[in-house]
């Protein structure tokens, strides 16, 4: 089941500052619903494990995140993959653009993911619910670590 979403996010703070926060991971691992570890790893991604409950179906992922197409302070590409066991798997990719705007700076994402297994058979008005509300809370907890 593949899925799209997109949004933007006006954040109080100069683009520089929003760049740095979108690459430290002590502050991605703080804004990530549901996220145990995030540790950078040597090829300059991530390793990371998240607790997810989507309806029914609670689950941990353990997977990897990678950064690409990196355009400081303008925006970059961040992908990830990660297994679930029996809940199935989820893969996706989101483009991060940051624009000046009003004093502040301009978050806009582009997401496309695919999930597979247990998680699938719930249905896309559940799945996509759930991914638009993770979505929300990460912009706002990263609104917060931005601006505080």
């Amino acid at each position: 089941m593949a899925m799209t979403m997109n949004g933007e996010v006006q954040l109080a703070a100069p683009r520089e500052a929003v760049w740095a926060k979108l690459n430290d991971p002590e502050v991605l691992k703080a804004c990530i619903p549901g996220c145990e570890e995030l540790e950078k790893t040597d090829d300059g991604g991530f390793r990371a494990t998240a607790k997810m409950k989507v309806g029914p179906v609670s689950a941990r992922f353990k997977g990897k995140v990678t950064l690409s197409d990196l355009d400081p302070p303008n925006g970059y590409k961040i992908s990830g993959e990660g297994e679930g066991g029996v809940a199935g798997f989820a893969k996706g990719g989101a483009t991060v653009k940051l624009a000046e705007k009003d004093g502040g700076t301009l978050l806009s994402y582009d997401v496309e993911a695919q999930i597979g297994g247990k998680l699938a058979q719930l249905g896309q008005r559940l799945i996509n619910g759930a991914a638009k509300k993770l979505a929300d809370e990460f912009f706002a907890n990263f609104a917060k670590a931005v601006q505080g």
